[in-house]
């Protein structure tokens, strides 16, 4: 099984976008049809339900890739009271939360919101309904709770990668379990 995991168009959004919907700007044609190029023509397409992922993975939609129903479970972090807040305006109302938050990531949640911990549980599920090859177009969390799941790497560990915009990270399983072929690729 062959996994390739986008990360949605930019939204250009300075604050926590979690479950916020906010649009993509897909206007970078050339960088869309790269990544097209890129992804394997014949592996099952699936989005997260949020308007960001699902008109990315529109984009990337080809006669030869099957395309999945959406899958709420490929979110991003719900970040609750502090979703459309900079770091810094909710940190002035409890610098001790978020710091705890970000720094030791896991049981701790936002508040009204998703912890760690939650993330990676629910997209381990999402991973677990997953068969054959397959383009995953989601977000930043969820691409780093597969990471998590799939190498077995902390959430400390997995905090320390980048995961741009339109970037493609590959995973592959084989019989002695999974590896990381490549992380952020822009194509």
């Amino acid at each position: 099984m062959r996994l390739h995991l986008v990360r949605h168009g930019p939204t250009h959004a300075k604050a926590m976008i979690g479950w916020t919907d906010l649009p993509a700007d897909l206007s970078d044609t050339a960088a869309l049809s790269r990544l097209s190029a890129h992804l394997p023509a014949c592996a099952a397409l699936i989005s997260s339900d949020l308007s960001r992922a699902v008109a990315t993975a529109d984009a990337l939609a080809l006669p030869t890739r099957p395309r999945l129903p959406h899958d709420a479970a490929w979110r991003e972090l719900h970040f609750g009271a502090w979703e459309m807040q900079t770091f810094a305006q909710a940190e002035a109302a409890d610098p001790a939360h978020i710091r705890a938050f970000w720094e030791t990531p896991g049981a701790i949640r936002a508040p009204g919101g998703e912890g760690w911990d939650d993330i990676a549980a629910r997209v381990a599920v999402a991973l677990s309904r997953l068969r054959g090859d397959t383009i995953i177009v989601c977000h930043f969390g969820a691409i780093l709770a597969a990471l998590q799941t799939c190498l077995g790497q902390s959430a400390r560990d997995v905090f320390a990668h980048r995961i741009d915009n339109l970037s493609v990270t590959e995973l592959h399983k084989t019989d002695a379990g999974w590896q990381a072929i490549r992380i952020n690729h822009l194509p």
